[in-house]
């Protein structure tokens, strides 16, 4: 019995020296890996301010709801006390708790007040971790420029998604040590360390011209029955976007309750023919390469045939005799496209790239469309017919819209921008790099085309854009839409594009109306243009200017 006894006694003494000296580290690794848990710390994500530094989005403290299946005594009894605080169904909670494995999120991005009556209730096996949730004070204001965030801090649209880096900032890590009921130990391990905030982003975006705008749009597409609309605001000499909406919108903070549709940009990733309002290039290339002179006259007849085809105006009319000016305040067809035989084809596609058809406007947005403009090489006489007014050609509405800005800029095409710059954590403020410009026309030519697009709204079909006070200068456009298969519907996109003052331009509205009931750009889209145009010189404190004197034309026209 002493033998056995001493014999037991040692294999236990070995047995502890093993423990002690051999084994030791393993073991307290192993302990360690039991008792601690290592958690990613969110970085604060940099808001997005407009250009006057009020907050369009901002992160906002929350908490993020998890479990340790290992630990959780009584599924059942753990979910149905958990289920009604986070409004989810019981059942649903009760398989997650049932799974395998030391973790699993229950709800993410909680508010801290249903959370806090969460660790109240001091079950076992469920935590909570820090977190932070996306905001959008201005809930749906310039919600498709601004985008959205998914639940794991990311950005998924938008600017939220194309300035990530800037940001999200660094996440940073957290290691608690946790009891055997998976409690973090009070006084027990921690250690990591601290997120990195992401830089604010300053917009070129005015919160009160982006919700007057919204407003304005939301109204004319109900009031003339029209599918949805896009409306652009931008200065033309900064190439700041005051303003960028679309119809329908959603919110932001709920978006996952809206349709695909109603979160698009549309105003840069739809591309639209854009009829008439495309004239305006066709008369800069006529007169920039002097193929046509300002006193020149046409005898302009209401049908034209081209190869077998049928160009018409918008209503029958005799033959009459048309400056420039009289064929863009008109907004002939016809006229345009004997415009477009006096240049020809080489000068007249050397224009459109000049003004940035065919490619991306450089903001850089998600989802950008280039736009669609058939190579010179492929052109017809009909071809060169029916770009010129506006048919077989495609824009965004930012594109056009920098077409006139163009031209309101004296002749020099600045690249659009929605971005002013970034203010990092310390609160250093970085201004963005001014747009790039390039000359596309001479500023003579500018002017002319100008005076032409005042004519238009003092006596042309823009008469509906006039504002008390202000000289507008501006032109009305109404395309047919393509169906699946490329064929011509009736159905149409109406259009007003223009700026004010003619004298002087500070800001430059682009209004777009998709299948209104009332069908003309100049019925459509021109009352909207007005509206949101007032506001502006309201809100930026624009200066009545002297009136530019009108082209040369034969006659008023009705």
């Amino acid at each position: 019995m002493l033998t056995v006894a001493v014999l037991a006694l040692g294999i236990v003494v070995v047995r502890l020296a093993v423990l002690q000296f051999g084994e030791a580290g393993a073991l307290a690794a192993v302990g360690a890996q039991q008792r601690l848990r290592t958690y990613e710390l969110t970085a604060n994500r940099g808001a997005i301010l407009d250009r006057a530094g009020t907050p369009l989005a901002i992160t906002v403290e929350a908490r993020d709801v998890y479990a340790d299946p290992r630990f959780v005594v009584d599924p059942a009894a753990t979910a149905a006390a958990i289920a009604p605080i986070l409004e989810v169904r019981r059942a649903a909670l009760r398989g997650q708790l049932g799974t395998t494995g030391s973790f699993v999120y229950l709800a993410r991005q909680v508010d801290v007040a249903v959370a806090d009556r969460i660790a109240d209730l001091a079950l076992p096996g469920i935590g909570l971790l820090d977190s932070a949730r996306r905001y959008y004070p201005a809930g749906t204001v310039a919600a498709q420029v601004l985008g959205f965030v998914g639940t794991d801090g990311v950005g998924l649209s938008g600017l939220e998604a194309q300035h990530e880096d800037f940001l999200a900032g660094t996440p940073g890590e957290e290691t608690v040590e946790v009891s055997a009921q998976g409690q973090a130990i009070a006084g027990g391990a921690r250690a990591g360390n601290e997120p990195v905030p992401g830089d604010d982003l300053i917009l070129t975006i005015d919160r009160e011209i982006q919700f007057q705008a919204q407003r304005y749009l939301r109204e004319a597409v109900e009031s003339n029955g029209a599918k949805g609309g896009t409306v652009v605001v931008m200065d033309p000499l900064t190439g700041d976007i005051y303003a960028m909406a679309s119809s329908p919108s959603f919110d932001p903070n709920d978006f996952l309750a809206f349709p695909i549709e109603a979160r698009m940009n549309r105003a840069l990733t739809d591309a639209w023919e854009p009829g008439s309002v495309n004239k305006i290039v066709t008369a800069a290339t006529a007169l920039e390469t002097g193929a046509v002179t300002p006193t020149q006259r046409f005898r302009v007849p209401a049908t034209r045939v081209i190869e077998g085809y049928t160009i018409h105006d918008s209503h029958p009319h005799p033959v009459e005799a048309m400056t420039i000016g009289d064929i863009i305040a008109a907004s002939s067809n016809v006229g345009s496209s004997m415009l477009a035989d006096q240049v020809g084809n080489e000068a007249l596609a050397e224009a459109f790239e000049a003004f940035g058809f065919g490619r991306p406007t450089g903001l850089g947005f998600p989802g950008e469309a280039s736009g669609i403009m058939p190579p010179a090489s492929d052109w017809e006489a009909i071809t060169r017919a029916t770009v010129s007014f506006g048919s077989g050609v495609a824009v965004t509405p930012v594109q056009m819209a920098s077409v006139y800005a163009t031209v309101a800029n004296g002749g020099e095409w600045v690249e659009p921008r929605l971005v002013a710059g970034t203010v990092d954590a310390d609160g250093t403020v970085t201004d963005a790099p001014a747009s790039p410009t390039r000359r596309v026309i001479r500023p003579d030519t500018a002017d002319l085309l100008t005076r032409m697009l005042a004519y238009v709204v003092e006596d042309g079909t823009g008469y509906n854009a006039r504002i008390d006070g202000y000289q507008v200068a501006g032109k009305t456009g109404t395309a047919k839409k393509l169906d699946e298969h490329g064929e011509y519907t009736n159905r149409y996109v109406a259009s007003f594009i223009g700026f004010l003052p003619a004298r002087n331009p500070r800001v430059v509205v682009a209004t777009i109306l998709d299948e209104p009931d009332t069908v003309y750009g100049g019925v459509a889209a021109a009352p909207l243009f007005q509206d949101i145009a007032r506001f502006a010189i309201q809100r930026l404190a624009i200066p009545p200017a002297p009136p530019v004197d009108l082209p040369p034309h034969v006659q008023a026209l009705p």
